[in-house]
């Protein structure tokens, strides 16, 4: 629905694999939305349930919607059919069994509108078991370079969230019309969120949580197959984004990208070390984080790293298996003594 307020269409693109005990949630926080000006395209991946009916359903009742049917190929396969049937001029993501708030695309696009941006980024809410386990934000709107974004992205900020997930951004379609996700791979957004910063000239960031993410029902307790994911597909994700900022942005912001890279590789070894049959791949970490301490010390001093960091990756590289135990006391016992502290002189 064209109109003066909201003028241009926006494409929204909803993967859809057996969500039929999810989908009416989603579609209402959709189809409710302030801004009615939207393509609504349902991707039915090869559903084995009523998923299918139902899209085909919505489709018949709401002019807006459009259906793709097609075999089952995954998330990014899912997603790259309805990027090449999309016509709006922005392109948003919503995963079917998550949902949105009312205004969310209003307020994404109005920013964009007002400001000049080719992206929006908001907060989200993380739900787990029904309730949201992330603050709403001040509602601030921001409008950022692509230098501001792209540290934010790299090295986090303690009030505004800018993590690699599609569905917590909207996109102009010049930005991203002629990109896809990689088929069969774990991890997708990582490139095409990276692609899309290092293109970029300005973006807004909505300091307000308007998407509802439900957390993988699997958890956060890494397992086998998590493992092996991590291996084959998000560290080769991670090291492609590492070269293509040192590539179209430079070298600096590369060295950062790769600092903060190897922060996260140890942050996930105490997490496979005591995981659930994930020994091996901690000690495959291990391997991989010592043959490359050369190119570590590098980065870390391009990058200007704090002493605690320096600190806690020698350790590691003298011993892994002691900077397990090390940071296991830390969690136990240090961070509780920290946050007793900061309670303490907060209440005097």
């Amino acid at each position: 629905m064209r109109t003066e307020a909201f003028p241009d269409l926006i494409s929204i693109i909803v993967p859809v694999y057996n969500m039929e005990a999810y989908l009416e949630r989603c579609m209402a926080s959709i189809q409710g939305q302030t801004y009615e000006n939207l393509e609504i395209i349902l991707v039915d991946d090869g559903s084995t349930d009523r998923s299918g009916q139902i899209c085909d359903a919505y489709a018949r009742e709401d002019a807006r919607v459009k259906v793709v049917h097609k075999p089952n190929g995954g998330l990014s396969d899912a997603r790259n059919a309805g990027l090449a049937v999309a016509a709006g001029v922005y392109i948003g993501y919503v995963d079917s069994d998550d949902w949105i708030e009312p205004d969310m695309y209003e307020r994404m696009y109005r920013a964009c509108a007002e400001t000049g941006s080719q992206l929006a980024v908001c907060r989200y809410f993380s739900e787990r078991g029904g309730a949201a386990d992330v603050e709403g934000g001040t509602g601030a709107v921001v409008p950022l370079s692509r230098e501001a974004l792209l540290k934010i992205y790299i090295c986090g900020h303690e009030q505004y969230v800018i993590y690699n997930s599609v569905w917590s951004k909207l996109f102009h379609r010049d930005l991203v019309g002629d990109m896809r996700f990689p088929k069969g791979r774990n991890s997708e957004d990582i490139m095409y969120t990276t692609r899309a910063f290092c293109r970029l000239s300005k973006a807004v960031y909505l300091d307000a949580s308007l998407y509802h993410y439900v957390l993988d029902r699997e958890g956060s307790i890494m397992n086998a197959a998590r493992g092996e994911r991590m291996f084959r597909d998000e560290i080769p994700f991670w090291r492609e984004h590492i070269a293509h900022i040192r590539e179209n942005v430079s070298n600096a912001m590369g060295d950062i990208a790769a600092y903060y890279f190897w922060r996260r590789m140890l942050s996930y070894y105490p997490e496979l070390y005591s995981g659930r049959g994930t020994r091996k791949d901690a000690g495959r970490l291990a391997g991989m984080i010592r043959r490359e301490r050369a190119e570590i010390k590098a980065v870390y001093a391009a990058a200007g790293a704090c002493r605690g960091d320096r600190i806690r990756m020698a350790v590691f590289l003298v011993n892994p298996v002691l900077y397990y135990g090390i940071n296991a006391c830390y969690e136990r016992y240090i961070i509780p003594l920290k946050i007793w502290r900061r309670s303490r002189r907060e209440n005097k």
